[in-house]
């Protein structure tokens, strides 16, 4: 299964998201912002090299506590990448580990298009805010164009009562609500899902129904 994980503007908390998701799902997160990558990487090779010929997916993995394929951060990089091969560069990815998640691009850049396509289902991530539910609508809609049905909403960093019924009734999908913690927004620097760093936490148990939902999904 290929998971796209989007989000309508950026600074939501999309990567974050992404990141914990694979990690409770023990699945391959795949940084696939071309232009701005978020997900840590080492000095090996990146996406940028998969799609443009010069690696294999499988040689530009990174093992960890989640398991990354990382974009590189350079310009010229990310001209040399071919966006078109990233379904044929995922293919062997989801054989071997069975799920792929995709950190997009935020917004609705040009470039969303092409993870969405690829994709088996979307997630779309937005702000507890009921002003978050225009973006949050039109990612849903450009998913549906592109053949990724919505398996769950995330509302992320909630503090107080989330809009849950008015987004559950607005996309037609199921809301799961992820609270702020620190140790979310350190999770990624630190190589750290919350599922592993603090399995008993509110965070922990929202990404573990979040799963759960997507697998039925599937």
């Amino acid at each position: 299964m290929i998971l796209a994980v989007a989000s309508g503007k950026g600074g939501v908390g999309k990567s974050t998201v992404a990141y914990n998701l694979a990690g409770a799902l023990e699945g391959v997160v795949v940084d696939g912002d071309l232009g701005m990558a978020d997900l840590p990487a080492d000095c090996g090779p990146t996406l940028h090299d998969v799609l443009a010929g010069r690696a294999g997916a499988r040689e530009a993995m990174q093992a960890g506590p989640v398991t990354v394929l990382p974009c590189g951060r350079s310009l010229a990089g990310a001209r040399a990448a071919d966006v078109t091969e990233l379904g044929d560069a995922l293919e062997p990815i989801e054989r071997d580990h069975g799920i792929v998640v995709i950190d997009c691009p935020a917004g609705l850049r040009a470039d969303v298009g092409v993870p969405l396509a690829v994709a088996d289902a979307a997630v779309v991530v937005a702000s507890p805010e009921p002003f978050a539910l225009a973006d949050a609508l039109r990612t849903r809609e450009l998913a549906r164009e592109l053949d990724a049905p919505l398996s769950a909403v995330v509302l992320n960093r909630v503090v107080d009562d989330p809009p849950t019924p008015t987004v559950h009734s607005a996309l037609g999908a199921p809301v799961t609500s992820v609270p702020a913690d620190p140790r979310l927004s350190r999770s990624i620097e630190a190589e750290a899902p919350v599922v592993d760093a603090a399995p008993e936490s509110e965070p922990a148990a929202a990404f573990a129904s979040l799963a759960e939902r997507v697998e039925r999904s599937e």
